[in-house]
């Protein structure tokens, strides 16, 4: 009867340690790995990293120097050596280590052992990235981070830069125009697409940038934020007033850049430029980024009188892809579904959108359309997306490299509220004064808050 008190005394306190611990993982799980999961797999990876280095084949024959003067001072079995473990940096997702490649090993190798590793040192995953030659970074992510996300406090962006994603390898996403211009954002109803629209909007609307919408959904999603926007179309008719008013702004700033080109014999080199990045500061005209949601309605007519004036968009926004980069016109094209069959002209829009982002689709066709061309391993995590996870996405580029993502939860009235306080810094277009929307009244007279990102409602 003692040693049963005794047990259950014992046994009370541990049984409510663990239930505290499970319940600390499931609800916080970043607390949960500062806690407990960083120290335990730190632990680990000390104690095992010799043994599971060899176990995954990554371990190498020792120099003749080394096994001489393992023989002649310890008189111990020469072992084969592992990779050159560097200091482990903890962080608040999980661990990063450095490891420095044995002569004749490769990045790949170690890339290939990525999934022994994580189920080796009980972690999340393990993502492997080339830091220079011989030197790899292993990044271990203690928990799923696409689960709640919640990106880092401090990322730096610049011009035309705006963290608007959590990687899955815990790293933020950060969409940079200057690097990738144009982009194809694809998702179906209540897949995360407008989160993903209203953090670039929200991102760039604290940058001095004009932001050009084409809604044809009557405005519904970009109209919240007319207080930020310099023009706005609300159907194909406005759309086919607005595009060649971009392009002929777009061919004024090339004669603009012509007239920069260092036409006298005595210009300097320097200040010789073929887009207006090279122009001097007080001359550069501000850069110019249109969104256009659902393109699938710009394609699509219903009578042969509408098809013409649909070629002539199709045509002034492929133009725009070719040629807007250099003038600082950027594209940001969004649909719940791009395929062939909307008609001449899909496919060569989308060859000049260098980016992609696919989130969950309804067909594996519209899949293949975002991301074919990209990686076939792609389509398959693509149409992997479960419903109850909005927000979480597939983004790549055209160079062939592609990762999860997923968007934290930013609500309209905030995202709104934003647009509202950074309504100065919307410059003034002449060219584009006739379509300024608006400012909805009911905003401009609402305080505005300090707004929140949450991460996405969890279903799971």
């Amino acid at each position: 009867m003692t040693d049963l008190v005794t047990l259950l005394e014992v046994g009370g306190p541990v049984a409510a340690l663990g239930g505290g611990a499970a319940y600390t993982r499931a609800k916080y799980p970043a607390a949960h790995w500062s806690a407990v999961g960083l120290p335990i797999t730190t632990a680990r990876l000390l104690g095992s990293y010799g043994s599971v280095m060899d176990a995954c084949g990554l371990t190498v024959a020792p120099s003749r120097l080394r096994a001489l003067t393992m023989k002649a001072t310890t008189r111990c079995e020469v072992r084969p050596v592992p990779p050159r473990r560097g200091i482990i940096r903890p962080t608040s997702t999980g661990l990063r280590l450095r490891l420095r490649l044995a002569p004749g090993q490769e990045p790949a190798d170690v890339a290939a052992s990525a999934e022994r590793l994580r189920h080796a040192w009980g972690v999340h995953a393990v993502y492997v990235t080339a830091v220079r030659p011989g030197v790899v970074e292993l990044r271990l992510v203690g928990f799923d981070v696409l689960r709640r996300v919640r990106m880092p406090r401090k990322v730096e962006a610049g011009l035309l830069q705006v963290p608007v994603a959590l990687r899955e390898d815990a790293t933020p996403f950060v969409r940079d125009y200057r690097v990738i211009p144009h982009q194809l954002t694809l998702g179906a109803t209540l897949s995360g697409k407008s989160m993903y629209l209203r953090h670039l909007i929200t991102g760039l609307a604290r940058q001095p940038v004009a932001l050009v919408g084409i809604d044809c959904k009557r405005g519904v999603e970009l109209a919240p934020f007319a207080s930020r926007l310099s023009a706005l179309a609300t159907d194909p008719e406005q759309a086919a007033e607005l595009l060649p008013v971009l392009i002929k702004e777009m061919e004024d700033r090339y004669d603009l850049i012509k007239a920069r080109q260092g036409i006298a014999p005595g210009t300097p080199f320097e200040e010789i430029t073929s887009d207006i990045w090279g122009l001097p500061e007080g001359e550069r005209p501000v850069p110019v980024v249109l969104f256009v949601d659902e393109v699938a309605e710009l394609f699509l007519v219903a009578t042969k009188k509408d098809e013409e004036r649909r070629d002539e968009m199709v045509t002034q926004l492929i133009r725009l892809a070719q040629l807007g980069r250099a003038a600082g016109i950027y594209l940001e094209v969004c649909g719940q579904r791009f395929g062939a069959e909307l008609g001449k002209g899909a496919t060569m829009l989308r060859a000049q959108l260098t980016g992609r982002v696919c989130h969950r689709v309804n067909d594996e066709a519209s899949a293949k359309m975002a991301l074919g061309d990209i990686a076939p391993e792609a389509v398959t995590a693509a149409c992997a997306i479960a419903p109850e996870r909005p927000g979480l996405a597939v983004a790549g580029d055209t160079s062939g490299g592609w990762s999860r993502i997923r968007t934290p939860y930013l609500s309209l009235g905030d995202a709104a509220r934003i647009c509202q306080e950074s309504a100065h810094l919307a410059p003034e277009l002449t060219a584009l004064k006739p379509f300024r929307p608006d400012a909805p009244a009911g905003l401009v007279e609402t305080p505005a808050p300090v707004p929140v990102v949450r991460p996405f409602p969890v279903a799971d």
